[in-house]
């Protein structure tokens, strides 16, 4: 399966017409299937029941138009609410949370719902037949049919009105608390810390990536962000044609015409450029789909908008400031080498760009600490997230990247912060020093 197939079938569910089509589709179906119960037959005894009062024609048409017509108006103010926090999340948050917003499982099957519903409450209207009512291209009373209620029909759309009141509470509850700042946080960096573990499986092990082989250039012939890269399908063709294929490109990386994408080496780039650049899509946005690093991006991007001086939010700031340290801390004590041929890793034909501890702590930390260092709070808890990120990881290098980024930290806080607020934060500069000591002592 190529890249493009696997990455339609991924962003397909953050599309806001798949699940709202799938719903009709299925409404459609359940309802010709109803139909046929009722016509063969099978729910005749529900005409007879005690406990349920048989519906006439007038009145299971009105209560399907009633059900018909309010449905689709509340699937219009769903969508209407779900566009205004859509708008407000990203304005205040970031545009690229937008993503996150269209990928909300809650949103889409709110909507998919309500519209399911509708369609369903159509199809049943078109069979209600009044008594005595005359079939088209009938001449008269001679030809009237005997009325017609699909009572079992009837029931299931009596029951779907009941999971749609219960979908409008719970999308009326999940509307305002998925745009509160926390939620986000918590669902960007609990995706973060999900990526990291699929993508860098082993951990406690910190073994070197493999050196890349020189090789002739496979060029892009497109422009835009690398989306997705089918490492399957570049193995099979490297251990088809017998040769090592070095990528020079990863996941989110922006690309444009003739820059290269991969050497090949051992092997011909004119018989396989075609067949190697197949196995990457290109796009106009990033995406989180093998790139923890847009989910990294998108934690500093909030952190960096609520220490802005139009905003001067620290506390959302320091929200986002451990969720990049939950994440900081897992990839340092993971293996960073991908796991692309599995059991066969030491003789993987496929060697990507060496992804290193430093460059995600530079990511993070790094793209944030400029703005931190000129709130008095932000800056303690920053020296703090840094401490016990470090605490659980065992790889003195990595410990001792960590307790560089508090420095630089520290040097540029002297530089911002003065008076009491400087001699608070000296303190806990000293304290991260002691802490760090007494662990590197420890291991």
């Amino acid at each position: 399966m190529t890249a493009e197939i696997r990455f339609f079938w991924a962003r397909l569910h953050a599309n806001y017409w798949f699940f709202p089509a799938t719903f009709a589709i299925l409404a459609a179906v359940l309802a010709s299937g109803m139909i046929a119960l009722d016509r063969s037959g099978f729910a005749e005894t529900l005409n007879n029941a005690s406990w349920l009062v048989a519906a006439r024609p007038k009145g299971a048409a009105d209560m399907l138009t009633v059900m018909a017509g309010s449905m689709i108006g509340v699937a219009s103010t769903v969508f209407s609410i779900t566009l205004v926090a859509v708008t407000y999340a990203s304005g205040n948050y970031g545009p690229r949370l937008l993503t996150n917003f269209m990928e909300d499982r809650g949103n889409q099957l709110s909507l998919a719902t309500f519209i399911g519903s509708f369609v369903y409450a159509l199809i049943v209207l078109r069979s209600v037949r009044a008594e005595d009512e005359t079939p088209a291209g009938g001449s008269g009373a001679a030809d009237a049919l005997p009325g017609f209620v699909p009572q079992l029909s009837l029931l299931v759309a009596y029951l779907l009105m009941a999971v749609c009141v219960a979908v409008l509470v719970f999308f009326l509850h999940h509307i305002p608390s998925s745009i509160r700042i926390n939620t986000v946080l918590e669902k960007i960096g609990t995706k973060l810390i999900a990526a990291i573990r699929k993508t860098y499986p082993v951990e406690d092990e910190f073994s070197d990536s493999l050196e890349q082989v020189a090789g002739k250039p496979v060029l892009a012939k497109s422009n835009g962000y690398v989306q997705m890269i089918d490492f399957e399908d570049l193995e099979k063709t490297a251990r088809k044609h017998n040769c090592t294929l070095s990528l020079k490109v990863r996941t989110g990386d922006f690309v444009h015409r003739d820059l290269p994408l991969l050497e090949i080496s051992d092997g011909d780039p004119e018989e396989l450029a075609d067949t190697l650049r197949e196995d990457f899509t290109l796009g106009a946005s990033r995406t989180p789909e093998q790139d923890p690093q847009f989910l990294i991006d998108e934690l500093v991007e909030i952190g960096l908008r609520a220490l802005s001086p139009g905003i001067n939010d620290p506390f959302t700031a320091i929200t986002a400031l451990h969720w990049l340290g939950a994440a900081t801390s897992e990839i340092g004590r993971r293996d960073l080498r991908k796991d692309i041929c599995g059991a066969d890793a030491d003789d993987c034909p496929v060697i990507p760009l060496p992804d290193d501890f430093d460059h995600y702590l530079k990511r993070g930390f790094g793209s944030i600490r400029s703005a931190v260092a000129s709130s008095p709070t932000a800056a303690e808890v920053m020296l703090d997230t840094i401490s016990n990120a470090a605490t659980p990881i065992k790889d003195e290098n990595r410990q001792a990247m960590l307790r560089d980024e508090g420095k630089l930290l520290a040097e540029q806080v002297r530089g911002h912060l003065t008076g009491p607020d400087l001699d608070r934060f000296e303190k806990h500069a000293a304290e991260f020093d002691r802490c760090f000591w007494a662990e590197t002592d420890a291991n």
